[in-house]
């Protein structure tokens, strides 16, 4: 294995990440007003990602700045030639953490319905877009000869592309759902778990479809159990989350989205983005990698610092795994909304926290 190949397995693990943990809170915002009928439900379904959201987002920032450094070719074809598709993700993120922030500082019902109504669009872009992204990865876009991309937005548009979007918005939308069943209690608990079993109509055959089209047009013989691997995992938790067992249909969702990144980048490889326009111009791991030194000089930085941030980041998930009950972002009997001040909702109002917030709910701040 060359150092290349190394960056190309590190920057999939980057993805993954990204898939698994960015895809849950994702979910949450898609499911947002569907979930939560009231204020203090739709608060407490915010606080639920609120010390996690932003650290997730890291995934992302990671693969793309490790792209641009170990294959500068693919990062420069890439970039340019999905510029509007990334640019619509960018704003879709910044107004989606705008809205995690600024939908409580004004106590004011159309305010927040207008904030909650930018989550649900910043997080289902993403969603909806990251597949179309990946689809087109995966497929092949027009290259020229000098490594550059020479179709249009609507070249991205085409229905193997469209039909990973569709699977990528609703796999994010189940392992949301799953996400709120374990991290709520009661009412919501339910609810969680009933919307989960409505997405996963949809997103069982719709996931299956894409991996079957994947693996009939790029796929190889490994590839091909790990799609399989994938489509029963997706199973899996889904028939975990039918026995409410939402622990393991999480795991089998988790699972299913790791396998299913493992399958679209080992039917990539050894390319890093295909020309449909003629093979000999595709992007490869070979052509578009950086110097040897350059990745001699990552891969030293990525062991040293990699194992500091992953326990970093378990140790944010085990200091805020409890469960959140809708009591502790409930209204108190002289009107003051009660919440812990912290990411999605922040700001304090007067009356401070309830007792159960103080005691052990802490998991809306970080």
């Amino acid at each position: 294995m060359t150092l290349a190949d190394f960056w190309f397995i590190l920057i999939a693990v980057l993805w993954i990440g990204y898939f698994v943990l960015e895809g849950f809170d994702f979910g949450v915002g898609i499911l947002l007003p569907v979930i939560g009928r009231s204020d203090a439900e739709r608060r407490t379904l915010i606080n639920a990602i609120g010390p996690v959201w932003d650290g997730n987002e890291v995934w992302l920032i990671t693969a793309g700045g490790a792209t641009f450094a170990a294959f500068p070719l693919w990062y420069a074809t890439m970039f340019s030639g999905f510029y509007l598709a990334l640019l619509i993700i960018l704003l879709a993120l910044i107004v989606r953490g705008v809205a995690f922030e600024f939908r409580s500082k004004v106590d004011d019902p159309r305010w927040r319905a207008r904030w909650d109504l930018a989550i649900v669009v910043g997080s289902a872009l993403p969603a909806l877009l990251w597949g179309v992204a990946f689809g087109n990865i995966v497929r092949g876009v027009p290259i020229n000869a000098d490594g550059v991309f020479t179709g249009n937005l609507l070249t991205l548009l085409n229905p193997y592309a469209l039909l990973g979007g569709l699977a990528t918005l609703t796999l994010f939308a189940l392992h949301g759902a799953v996400f709120l069943g374990l991290k709520t209690t009661g009412d919501l608990r339910d609810r969680s778990r009933a919307a989960g079993v409505r997405v996963a109509i949809a997103a069982v055959p719709i996931a299956a479809a894409f991996l079957l089209v994947s693996q009939v047009a790029h796929g190889n013989a490994w590839t091909d159990l790990t799609a399989a691997f994938a489509a029963a995992a997706l199973l899996a938790g889904v028939a975990m989350l039918l026995r409410k067992r939402e622990g393991l249909a999480f795991a089998g969702l988790a699972v299913t989205l790791l396998l299913a990144v493992v399958t679209l980048f080992g039917d990539l490889f050894p390319n890093v983005l295909p020309s449909t326009t003629d093979p000999a111009y595709s992007l490869t791991v070979a052509n578009a990698s950086s110097a040897h030194y350059t990745l001699v000089v990552m891969t030293w930085v990525a062991l040293i610092f990699t194992p500091v941030v992953l326990a970093y980041q378990a140790w944010t998930y085990w200091v805020f795994r409890k469960r959140l009950r809708v009591t502790d972002f409930s209204v108190s009997s002289a009107g003051a909304v009660i919440r812990p001040g912290g990411h999605g909702d922040s700001g304090q109002r007067p009356g401070g926290p309830s007792p159960a917030a103080r005691s052990g709910h802490r998991q809306a701040t970080s």
